[in-house]
């Protein structure tokens, strides 16, 4: 693991411990800001919607490539999760945030396992057959990429997988 990674996951472990160090960064980042927030009402009853989950967390198969950790701007891509994956199939490459419990329990930010509850009890439709993950910590010029070509490309997959519901799990 090279220094950088190093320094970057000691910032995460103390943002945790001590959540001032955070609130003081976060006062002194400049954040994207939007005018208008894209939303659409749910037309389908969520005991028939088809459901999909979306996280920030750097979650991917043990199989897929891990998130770019050497870029300190960030990866723009994103990886596909099939829908019957199970917690040991995945993992988490993301230095920005302290994953210690999501390691051990991947559905604190991918609950894979909780929406499979849902579909059983009857409470949603359907688990669409693929979820989606980011890396959350994306900075300028990947945000451009980011906003233009992944985004667009995932929610063009919701759209043709006829999702109802999206639900984003940030890390």
């Amino acid at each position: 693991m090279g220094s950088r990674q190093v320094k970057d996951k000691i910032i995460a472990k103390l943002f945790t411990k001590y959540p001032a160090l955070l609130n003081k960064w976060a006062q002194k980042t400049e954040f994207v800001e939007f005018e208008d927030t894209p939303w659409t009402r749910l037309t389908t009853a969520v005991a028939q919607s088809r459901l999909a989950l979306i996280t920030t967390g750097g979650v991917h198969l043990r199989s897929q490539p891990p998130f770019d950790m050497l870029d300190p701007q960030g990866d723009p891509t994103f990886r596909e999760i099939p829908q019957d994956a199970v917690p040991s199939d995945l993992m988490i490459t993301h230095n920005y945030y302290d994953h210690t419990d999501a390691d051990k329990d991947i559905n604190i930010v991918l609950p894979v396992e909780r929406v499979h509850e849902l579909k059983q009890a009857q409470d949603i439709g359907a688990v669409n057959r693929r979820h989606f993950s980011f890396m959350g910590h994306i900075l300028e010029p990947h945000i451009d990429t980011l906003m233009h070509v992944t985004a667009p490309a995932v929610a063009a997959a919701l759209k043709k997988d006829e999702v109802d519901i999206a639900i984003l799990t940030p890390a």
